[in-house]
């Protein structure tokens, strides 16, 4: 009889095993990463032109008292594509973005804004993802609402689409 309970236990953690597993797949899903960042001040940066025309990007171009977009992107990238008329759209309303290009040329990043249109006041080249990884960013694209102190206030992962325009203006009012 004490043996009959040792023949039972692998269907036991068996049967918790697919409760658990169920359980789990009953919940909601959040395939969000969020910064770490989110509440702290930009870290140190101070980034070359990623192209001719436009001046370098340095966490001091956030520490006027305006809140502006920081987007994280790549020529290469096909979401950045797709977010290029958002971006657009937002500098229309008086949106002040400045942009870091991932491990680009500076000759795909002016064919780039040269074909899809150039949102950007400053425009930082970040040849080894350095800047992106102190961020916290897990991918291109990937925007940031950053207040006038220089703090990171809001992420936003993934391309900017028509729907997340007025989300991303109501962020920045808040880090007003």
């Amino acid at each position: 009889m004490t043996k009959s309970w040792r023949l039972w236990l692998p269907l036991a953690v068996f049967a918790a095993f697919l409760g658990f597993t169920a359980y789990q797949l009953q919940q909601p899903k959040d395939d969000t990463i969020a910064s770490a960042m989110l509440g702290k001040p930009l870290p140190r940066f101070a980034l070359r032109p990623a192209v001719d025309g436009l001046p370098g990007a340095a966490q001091t171009d956030f520490a006027d008292g305006k809140p502006r977009l920081l987007n994280i992107w790549a020529s290469w990238c096909l979401p950045c594509i797709a977010e290029a008329p958002q971006l657009k759209a937002l500098q229309e309303q008086g949106v002040e973005i400045v942009g870091i290009a991932i491990r680009d040329r500076p000759e795909d990043v002016a064919r780039f804004l040269a074909q899809h249109g150039n949102p950007y006041t400053r425009l930082g080249a970040d040849d080894l993802s350095e800047v992106q990884f102190a961020l916290g960013s897990s991918g291109v694209p990937e925007t940031f609402v950053v207040d006038g102190n220089g703090v990171i206030r809001h992420q936003h992962i993934g391309d900017i689409r028509a729907g997340d325009v007025p989300k991303l203006l109501a962020r920045l009012e808040e880090a007003r």
